[in-house]
C-alpha cells in the first residue's frame, strides 16, 4: 500500500498470503462452527482476490513474460477459485447455488487455461517453484470431489478415484524431483562468493 513495487515484479504468488489465506481461514473457521468468523474471512479472501487478481492479470497480459522461475506460479490462478469454491461450500452449505456455479465455472475456465499452458510448463527446468502446482491442483481436485459428491453423476466413484490417483502421482513426482535436486545440491541457488579484504596490519 505504500508503493515501491514495480509492475514487472508482481506475480500470482501474491495471492497466497492474501486471497488464499482468507479463503482457507474461512474453511477452517467453518469446520469449528465459527460461522461469523468464517463469513468475515471469506469476504476478506474474495476482496483480496478481486483487487490483487486484477493487478496480476494486467501484469500477465500486458507486461513481459514472467521469469522462468516464476512461471509455475501461474498455476495459482487455478488454485484461488478452487479454494474459494471450497470455502463457499463450507460457509453456505453444499448446495448448487448461483455463487457456487460462478466459482465453479471460473475454476473450470482456469483449468482450461492450465491445459493451454502445458507447453509453456514443459519447457521449464525443474525448480522448487514447481510446488506451486501442488497447492493449486490439490485445491482443484478437492473442489472437484465436492462437486462430484453433490451432483452424484454416473460413475462418480470412478471419477473420484481417477482424480485422487492423478493428483497423488503428480505430487509424488514433484516430491521425487525435489529430492533429486537436494541430493545433487541444486535445491537452492548458490550464494554469491564473498570476497573479504583484510587490511595489512601496520608495521611497528
Amino acid at each position: 500500500m505504500t508503493g515501491g513495487i514495480g509492475p514487472d515484479s508482481v506475480h500470482p504468488g501474491y495471492l497466497l498470503p492474501t486471497a488464499a489465506g482468507g479463503l482457507i481461514g474461512a474453511n477452517a473457521a467453518a469446520q469449528v462452527h465459527l460461522h461469523a468468523l468464517a463469513v468475515t474471512s471469506f469476504g476478506i479472501g474474495v476482496i483480496c482476490w478481486v483487487m490483487l487478481g486484477s493487478v496480476i492479470m494486467n501484469r500477465l497480459f500486458t507486461r513481459p513474460a514472467l521469469p522462468n522461475a516464476l512461471v509455475p506460479t501461474m498455476a495459482i490462478e487455478l488454485g484461488i477459485p478452487a479454494v474459494a469454491g471450497l470455502a463457499y461450500f463450507a460457509v453456505a452449505g453444499r448446495t448448487v447455488s448461483l455463487m457456487a456455479c460462478v466459482l465453479g465455472g471460473y475454476a473450470v475456465l482456469m483449468a482450461v487455461a492450465q491445459v493451454r499452458l502445458i507447453p509453456v510448463y514443459r519447457r521449464l527446468s525443474f525448480t522448487p517453484g514447481f510446488w506451486s502446482f501442488t497447492f493449486s491442483y490439490a485445491a482443484a481436485a478437492a473442489d472437484a470431489l465436492v462437486w462430484l459428491a453433490i451432483t452424484k453423476p454416473p460413475a462418480a466413484t470412478g471419477y473420484a478415484i481417477a482424480v485422487i490417483a492423478l493428483l497423488t502421482a503428480f505430487v509424488s513426482w514433484i516430491a521425487f524431483r525435489t529430492v533429486v535436486l537436494a541430493v545433487r545440491g541444486d535445491l537452492f541457488p548458490a550464494w554469491p562468493p564473498v570476497h573479504q579484504t583484510v587490511d595489512a596490519a601496520p608495521m611497528s
